[in-house]
This record gives C-alpha cells, sequence and structure tokens, in this order.
C-alpha cells in the first residue's frame, strides 16, 4: 500500500543515509523501524497487562512477592 508522509528534511537526509550504509531502501528500513517500535509496544503494553492482573490477584492482606535469594532457599 503506498501512503504520503511528511518527514523533517533532516530526519529524511539521516534516512536515507542509515539505508544506504545497510544496503537497503528506505521503505525497508521504514517497515523494519515501524515493527521494531510497535514490537516493543505491544511487549510493553503485555507487560502492564500482567501487573494490573498480578495485582488485582493479590489478596489485599499479604505482602507482595519479591525473588528469594539463593541464601534464603537453602535456609528454608
Amino acid at each position: 500500500m503506498k501512503t504520503t508522509i511528511d518527514l523533517p528534511e533532516e530526519l529524511l537526509i539521516r534516512a536515507k543515509v542509515a539505508a544506504a550504509e545497510n544496503r537497503t531502501s528506505l521503505r525497508e528500513l521504514v517497515i523494519a523501524g515501524l515493527n521494531r517500535i510497535l514490537t516493543v509496544e505491544s511487549e510493553t503494553e503485555s507487560q502492564m497487562r500482567r501487573k494490573r492482573l498480578l495485582a488485582a490477584l493479590q489478596a489485599s492482606n499479604t505482602k507482595p512477592m519479591v525473588p528469594l535469594t539463593r541464601e534464603e532457599i537453602h535456609h528454608r
């Protein structure tokens, strides 16, 4: 699908240089960048949902779970 994006000139120049240095096209550079950003956002959203779920499942009269150290595991 074709689209038009209005980019600041300095950013466009940097992007074209980066694409040339990596022997790829500006199109492929934009696709890779968007995929990377969207993947990171998706992972961040998943982590936030997980934290909210864990907080909702935790009883109000208990302390938050913390990982045990090796010494604490062997002591128990």
